[in-house]
């Protein structure tokens, strides 16, 4: 690429790409439909809430760097657009898939991508999304994933997307407070709480008792 993306644009192109696997009826996207789709509150970390007016400079700056396309024609009342990351960078649908859940969700583990993918790429395994991942890392001219040291007090490493440049992980030190027994509040809440549960599984067995004698009277 020319130069690296900014956020707005990874989220604009994020939106693109998952659309256009998940709900491939709906795509391409009018700007109305792409500013929802970088808003929604579910898939998304962070949160966000674009205007047109930026998304439409993001749409803008994509264009020119190749990564997006304006799709018009006398039959559309308005220009819709499309992703063309697919044949930008030469990708497998699964690498697509692996690289629009960075870009909408962050930094993520193995299994956090797998867990995620299901509406993108169905993979079959752990390994699956490794070998994708790698082959990502090891792209040439240019990585588009790094693979990330583990943090302190984690045992998983993390994946990043590169399209916003160089990657910095600020490390910092994990303090993690160890209590050797419940305290006294503790012990009495999860007295009170397996009491409560307990209390509920005899009425589920006696309103499934009624029920079986209510139904006897109509066999």
């Amino acid at each position: 690429m020319d130069s690296t993306l900014n956020a707005i644009e990874i989220r604009v192109l994020g939106s693109l790409i998952e659309k256009h696997l998940s709900t491939p009826d709906y795509y391409p996207l009018s700007l109305n439909a792409l500013v929802n789709a970088c808003n929604q509150l579910s898939n998304r970390e962070p949160v966000v809430s674009y205007d047109e007016d930026t998304v439409l400079k993001a749409l803008d700056s994509l264009r020119k760097k190749g990564l997006v396309r304006a799709i018009t024609g006398p039959e559309m009342r308005v220009p819709k657009y499309a992703h063309a990351v697919e044949d930008f960078f030469n990708l497998a649908l699964q690498e697509i898939a692996v690289l629009c859940l960075l870009m909408l969700r962050g930094i993520q583990t193995l299994g956090e991508i797998r867990g995620r993918s299901g509406r993108l790429y169905e993979f079959s395994d752990l390994s699956e999304v490794e070998l994708t991942l790698q082959g990502l890392i090891d792209r040439q001219p240019q990585a588009l994933v790094v693979k990330l040291p583990r943090q302190p007090g984690t045992k998983e490493s993390r994946y990043s997307h590169l399209l916003g440049g160089k990657v910095e992980i600020e490390q910092k030190s994990v303090e993690v407070k160890y209590q050797e027994q419940p305290s006294s509040n503790d012990n009495e809440r999860i007295d009170r709480l397996e009491k409560e549960l307990e209390d509920l599984r005899r009425q589920v067995t006696t309103i499934s008792q009624q029920f079986e004698e209510f139904k006897k009277q109509f066999e």
